[in-house]
């Protein structure tokens, strides 16, 4: 039987794969490719009646994909392409690639996971076996998931560009983002989820069955509004002040371009990472050294806001909302009263959430008060959703 519909939880992996898309925000309408000469699909989907379109499919990717073009709304300025094989992809995930394109310039989008196995390049051509030929850094390695979302003229003409190619051009096109890059196109990536998991082998099915059922019973009850219980973390951060006069003072966002900055792995930040640090404490997915440690060489010299923005995501991604978040630091230095609503405004839209910031003196206590470095303490309230 086609794949999409094995069943898993008592539903159809298309089932699972569709209940995630309509609870998607900006999804207009679904095309639902087909086996060709095959009815089921169209049967087991029967109770969306009305709310989709069905077409037959081709003997490639390619070719499925172009036919689900062909009956796609021609007013749409998006299209979305996703594989019911990853049935469990949040909807939140949707909402991400159609944010991600209405950024100027993005005509092509792809969510991915980084790679945390060493990967490696073989050579076949070894009669004794393969032997290695290369291993890539894995910070520049990315997982590819689905949906994979598009500019609509742009996916329309690289795919009619398909017919020009020759055969060993064609080997290089595994998916619409290879199809599109092909084309001279650039694709963007974010940030994708483990929850979309494809199910390729037998074994995946019962990681499929284990993640439904603990959605299903973490799922609230339809007939009851729970009670929304609220979780609050606490964070506190500590930097001194650096020994290089030439390095920028970045503090709450913002750059206070009359002071020498704070030592650190990033950009020293105390404030946005006492925000993280209460985040991380609240939702209970670690803290700040998890996530952004010395480890991770991607995040040296990160800016406070990007590290806020992703402490952001993540506590989403793990199934809470946040509230609000509360932060005062204290030190001698920078001069704040005049530009904490500025503060507040930078650091609210990098959390997706009010952030508010305070400022104080130790009295001249202290290595704040001799102005040898900062604390920040904060506190940060989520929900689960």
């Amino acid at each position: 039987m086609p794949k999409a519909l094995v069943q898993v939880a008592g539903k159809t992996l298309v089932e699972h794969a569709l209940d995630r898309i309509f609870a998607a925000a900006g999804i207009g309408e679904v095309v639902v490719v087909t086996p060709p000469g095959d009815q089921r699909m169209e049967a087991a989907l029967a109770g969306y009646r009305g709310r989709l379109v069905f077409t037959p499919g081709g003997p490639s990717r390619a070719a499925s994909v172009r036919a689900g073009l062909a009956r796609a709304s021609e007013s749409a300025s998006a299209i979305l392409v996703h594989d019911a094989a990853r049935a469990f992809t949040p909807s939140s995930v949707f909402e991400r690639v159609i944010d991600q394109l209405k950024e100027p310039g993005c005509r092509a989008v792809i969510p991915a996971l980084e790679v945390t196995d060493t990967i490696c390049v073989v050579d076949q051509a070894q009669e004794a076996g393969e032997l290695v030929h290369s291993t890539p850094a894995r910070s520049t390695l990315r997982a590819v998931q689905t949906p994979q979302g598009f500019d609509a003229a742009t996916l329309r003409a690289a795919h009619e560009r398909l017919d020009s190619l020759d055969e060993e051009q064609l080997e290089s096109v595994t998916d619409d983002a290879s199809i599109v890059r092909a084309a001279g196109i650039e694709v963007y990536v974010i940030p994708g989820s483990q929850q979309a998991m494809k199910v390729t082998r037998p074994d995946d099915l019962r990681t499929a069955e284990e993640l439904a059922g603990a959605q299903q019973r973490t799922a609230p009850e339809k007939k009851e509004q729970p009670m929304i219980i609220p979780r609050v973390g606490t964070g506190i951060d500590v930097h001194a002040v650096s020994e290089d006069p030439a390095r920028e003072m970045w503090l709450a966002g913002l750059h206070f371009p009359d002071d020498i900055g704070l030592s650190g792995h990033s950009d020293g930040d105390a404030v946005a990472h006492a925000a993280c640090d209460a985040l991380f404490s609240a939702s209970g997915i670690g803290d700040l050294g998890t996530h952004f440690g010395v480890d991770r060489p991607e995040f040296a010299g990160a800016s406070g806001v990007r590290l806020l923005g992703e402490a952001a995501r993540l506590v989403r991604e793990a199934g809470f909302e946040i509230g609000n978040i509360a932060v005062q630091f204290v030190g001698r230095r920078p001069r704040f009263g005049a530009r904490r609503e500025e503060a507040n405004a930078v650091l609210s839209e990098a959390a997706g959430a009010p952030v508010s910031v305070t400022a104080t003196t130790s009295d001249g206590l202290g290595y704040e008060g001799a102005g040898q470095g900062i604390t920040a303490y904060a506190t940060a309230l989520v929900y689960q959703r």
